[in-house]
């Protein structure tokens, strides 16, 4: 139980059409009562109305369900100016780090970014991108990550990781177990990565297992890539794959905190059923929760009606946190 009679939530994440719940959205989430609630832009227009509408969100379940956004700073901001602060990209931190100086900046910036959102009723954030960047790697990354440095990027993911703690913000860690050599954008086709182990151990792996070995990793969560890694398992992507998942993410790279897939409705997964499939196929393989980000009522529906409840093991590694 996730305290008094409550019953554990849906292990999924759903998402909302626009700057209030429709009276179908407040039905489904209140039957379904899932783990928690991802915004967008077009759920952020006023400071005014995106506090209602996550306390909306909350009466709506009836408990203080987490409620996550993807506010990384640079392009990736779903709260825009000119009604909040812009914040720069990751890349731009990197850089300052590079050169000997940015820490200080770096850690203002973030707590500031955390206070924002939890001002906002927002209190996980899906950020920072330790994804490590090459020569090749695809734009849908580009600046949202530090540097091709892994040491500079753990550096970087470990200050972020600690202002949004510090400040009361879940920060999750993305896209195990990396994105950065993938030629392609996985919300538009399924990247291949053929690197072997061993060069991905010393470079895109590095991150994620130097977080997993600080002291407050618990309370650090991650979210899975859609990428086939052809040397690790030449068949399914690493949201859907047992061998990536608990080989690679839970013993290789030691990381044991919460862990969630990307989009369930990105192009990548295409191949792999329905939306509520591909849910239940990434929860069998080892993600503790289903992200979906389109709030498609009909699929919502489903989802509500075919996953199960939060697993015992996600919330021990839910409550390892608290």
């Amino acid at each position: 139980m996730s305290g008094g009679d409550r019953p554990l939530p849906l292990a999924a994440v759903l998402s909302v059409e626009g700057e209030r719940l429709s009276h179908g959205e407040k039905s489904i989430f209140s039957a379904a009562q899932p783990f928690g609630f991802i915004l967008f832009g077009r759920n952020c227009k006023t400071s005014e109305q995106l506090k209602r509408l996550t306390d909306e969100l909350r009466t709506c379940v009836g408990w203080h369900c987490p409620i996550f956004i993807d506010q990384e700073g640079g392009r990736v901001a779903r709260m825009k100016s000119p009604e909040w602060p812009d914040f720069k990209s990751a890349r731009h931190y990197g850089e300052q780090i590079e050169c000997g100086a940015g820490e200080a900046c770096l850690d203002e910036d973030m707590t500031a970014l955390a206070k924002m959102l939890l001002d906002h009723g927002i209190d996980v954030n899906c950020a920072p991108v330790c994804d490590v960047l090459t020569n090749k790697t695809h734009n849908i990354i580009g600046d949202r990550a530090y540097s091709k440095n892994p040491e500079i990027v753990t550096q970087a993911a470990i200050r972020t990781s600690n202002m949004f703690l510090a400040a009361g913000v879940t920060p999750i860690v993305k896209h195990l177990p990396g994105h950065g050599r993938a030629l392609a954008d996985s919300h538009l086709e399924l990247p291949i990565v053929d690197a072997p182990l061993e060069e991905l151990e010393k470079t895109d792996f590095y991150p994620f297992a130097e977080i997993a070995k600080q002291p407050n990793a618990m309370s650090i969560w991650g979210m899975v890539a859609h990428i086939i890694y052809s040397k690790i398992d030449p068949d399914l992507p690493s949201t859907l794959s047992k061998t990536i998942i608990n080989d690679i993410i839970r013993k290789k790279m030691g990381f044991e905190s919460l862990l969630f897939s990307d989009d369930l409705d990105m192009k990548a997964l295409e191949n792999y059923g329905s939306i509520a499939q591909r849910a239940n196929l990434s929860l069998q393989a080892g993600c503790d929760l289903a992200l979906y980000c389109w709030a498609n009522l009909d699929i919502m529906e489903q989802l509500a009606a075919e996953l199960p409840p939060l697993s015992a093991k996600g919330w021990n590694r839910w409550h390892g946190t608290r």
